[in-house]
């Protein structure tokens, strides 16, 4: 078994992917909210 060097690993890639998604996920909740707000106004 290989030894392993707790902490040597590179995590720049999963760390791009997670922000990456938050963002993506951000966006997408406000895009809801503001969808929700222009129902509330105009879909009376």
């Amino acid at each position: 078994m290989a030894d392993h060097q707790h902490g040597s690993m590179d995590a720049t890639v999963q760390e791009n992917v997670y922000s990456a998604f938050m963002t993506f996920i951000s966006r997408v909740a406000v895009a809801m909210i503001l969808l929700a707000v222009f129902l509330a106004i105009f879909a009376t």
